[in-house]
């Protein structure tokens, strides 16, 4: 394997791990040494918080610039060779379909959690509104960089709707707020949620429907648009009117032939 194309999967592998670190045990501490612990605690929190948006910035960047030969050469060429390599590697893949399904699989994992009674982070509501947000954020900064960069996809020169992977970014915001709203609680969820994430992005690439600069900047878009509604969401409630988000509920609706689905009430 070529030098270029293991610097391409130890990005991706630095992005997956930055993604998944596990929330820290509480440590009960004799109050004598409380005080300088909780600033190592601290800034031990400010160093995670840094690396979780450093890497998906870094791994943003490197799309950016493999995008073309203008900006870098020799990531263009890899970001190429490496494409060659996997279709040599896995000629005849074909996902079925599976990645159309696979990116809203976190998603749904969160709704059953909330659906069988465990309490997460935020309410339901408040869950929903921010992954709204977060969709709504994600699919305007996708949209617009598709169109800015105009990049050509692997199988069709015409499409030029490749950079970043859609796909890859709803994968990774949906499993971002999986993390966000039970990963605490229970750390097998955010592994898997970020598992599932990670295959829908390879198998983006082993498709040859992306390059895999173009998964590694969907992942980085979708995980920094959910962990930004997430974080600005208090604030956000405290802007609404007597708590808005506090009155709304989830109401489930059916239709017929079977089809169920989620609507959004407020109660005064």
């Amino acid at each position: 394997m070529h030098m270029r194309n293991v610097l391409f999967l130890l990005v991706f592998c630095c992005v997956f791990i930055s993604f998944v670190q596990p929330a820290k045990a509480q440590v009960y501490i004799p109050l004598s040494t409380a005080d300088s612990l909780k600033i190592i605690a601290h800034k031990q929190h400010v160093r995670s918080a840094a690396l979780r948006i450093v890497v998906p910035s870094v791994a943003l960047g490197v799309g950016i610039l493999a995008h073309s030969p203008v900006y870098s050469a020799s990531l263009c060429q890899a970001k190429q060779d490496m494409q060659s390599n996997t279709l040599k590697l896995f000629p005849k893949f074909n996902a079925r379909g599976l990645d159309d399904y696979t990116r809203h699989a976190p998603l749904a994992a969160a709704y059953a959690m909330m659906a069988t009674g465990h309490k997460g982070t935020r309410t339901a509501a408040g869950f929903t509104i921010i992954y709204l947000l977060a969709h709504e954020l994600d699919g305007t900064v996708v949209s617009n960089m598709k169109r800015i960069t105009a990049e050509a996809r692997p199988n069709n020169a015409r499409d030029l709707t490749s950079f970043p992977s859609s796909h890859t970014s709803q994968a990774f915001l949906t499993a971002t707020l999986l993390h966000e709203q039970y990963g605490r609680q229970y750390p097998w969820l955010s592994v898997s949620g970020y598992a599932v994430a990670a295959a829908t992005g390879t198998m983006r690439v082993l498709g040859n429907k992306h390059w895999a600069t173009d998964v590694l900047a969907g992942a980085a878009v979708g995980f920094l648009s959910a962990e930004t509604v997430w974080h600005i969401y208090p604030a956000l409630t405290k802007l609404m009117p007597q708590r808005v988000a506090q009155k709304m509920l989830l109401v489930p609706t059916y239709v017929a032939g079977g089809g169920a689905g989620l609507a959004m009430a407020y109660q005064p």
